[in-house]
């Protein structure tokens, strides 16, 4: 094993995605920066699985497997963790594709020692073909791209986001993988925040860690038509406000909330300004984006405020998988000393 090794993880759920998980493999064998390994988890269906194993028979670059541990995205990416030869294990959805140079400027991140993480700007490809009018840029984490708000160029942050990002394998030794319990499983409610609470769990264990986004390791990632409409946006921040709940519960609300509240204190009321100036100067739009900002706030602070009280009832767990002592082709999870958690999962 080499720690300058790539390993690439792509968790997949569902044939309806075929054609996406094609072209995201397709990605990643055309880097600039060939990657070692592309794994694909196949989480929990049989069919998909036999599928893939048929398209990537003669492959030896690609391997799929299945998930080893409970249904979801968590278990999925510990199962890719563990089977894993590369010093480096990136992820990318199974819905986007990455940019010719993305594993050439995630590996120029890790030049410093120091840093345990590194990801990237992920950027919406609507099903319409353009962003819907009354949709906020605040707002595009609701469909799982960069939004609005976090600053340009390579710099360092809390913690990166899943869909795009990449750790070194001695951050998950000294952390463990992703909680079991707090993202995202098949269809259900779209909750989030695992790598969240697993980058903060992280620096605790090592205080000295960096963890950086660096905006040039770019993937394009669909938004499918029904995630365009306020349905889908409303649904999804009650969901981000019971899991930021969950992340509290786990770490503390002064870890736990940091970046929102920089975040809804500073970036959000500029963009209700922004959006109102632009409805007075008629400008499309403009009033629609400000009220599904406010409209989007209410309902994630709404699901906080229940998270918090189903977690504090106890009536929430989830688990922290170990990976077992960094050897790749092994699976397991354990019990970890992350409490709180929901026994709800959500649709990728």
């Amino acid at each position: 094993m080499s720690d300058a090794d790539i390993s690439v993880v792509i968790c997949v759920y569902t044939e309806d995605r075929w054609e996406d998980i094609l072209a995201a493999v397709s990605s990643v064998r055309a880097q600039s920066r060939p990657a070692r390994e592309t794994l694909l988890v196949v989480d929990h269906n049989v069919a998909l699985l036999d599928r893939l194993a048929r398209e990537y028979k003669e492959d030896t670059a690609v391997r799929v497997l299945a998930n080893a541990g409970p249904r979801g995205l968590s278990a999925g990416r510990n199962t890719g963790i563990a089977a894993s030869h590369g010093g480096i294990i990136a992820f990318l959805d199974d819905d986007a594709v990455a940019e010719r140079d993305w594993l050439r400027h995630f590996a120029e991140g890790y030049e410093n020692p120091a840093v345990m993480a590194v990801g990237g700007r992920t950027v919406p490809v609507w099903a319409s073909g353009r962003r819907p009018l009354w949709f906020p840029e605040e707002f595009d984490w609701v469909v799982g791209c960069t939004y609005r708000g976090l600053p340009p160029g390579r710099v360092r942050v809390r913690n990166v986001l899943g869909g795009n990002a990449s750790f070194r394998r001695t951050a998950f030794e000294a952390a463990g993988g992703f909680a079991t319990g707090i993202g995202r499983d098949g269809d259900r409610r779209p909750l989030g925040c695992e790598e969240t609470e697993l980058c903060i769990r992280l620096t605790r264990a090592r205080p000295d860690a960096i963890l950086l986004i660096d905006d040039r390791a770019v993937i394009h990632h669909r938004v499918p038509e029904p995630r365009e409409h306020f349905a889908y946006f409303r649904t999804r921040t009650y969901a981000e406000g019971l899991s930021k709940a969950l992340v509290a519960r786990s770490v503390g609300s002064a870890k736990g909330l940091e970046s929102e509240r920089r975040y809804t204190t500073r970036v959000l009321p500029r963009a209700v300004a922004r959006g109102l100036r632009d409805f007075l100067v008629a400008r499309p739009g403009g009033a629609a984006r400000a009220g599904a900002i406010v409209a989007g706030v209410l309902t994630a602070a709404g699901g906080y405020a229940l998270g918090t009280v189903r977690a504090a009832r106890g009536g929430t767990t989830f688990s922290v998988a170990a990976i077992p002592d960094g050897t790749p082709g092994g699976h397991g999870t354990a019990n970890g000393g992350a409490p709180g958690g929901s026994g709800e999962g959500g649709g990728r």
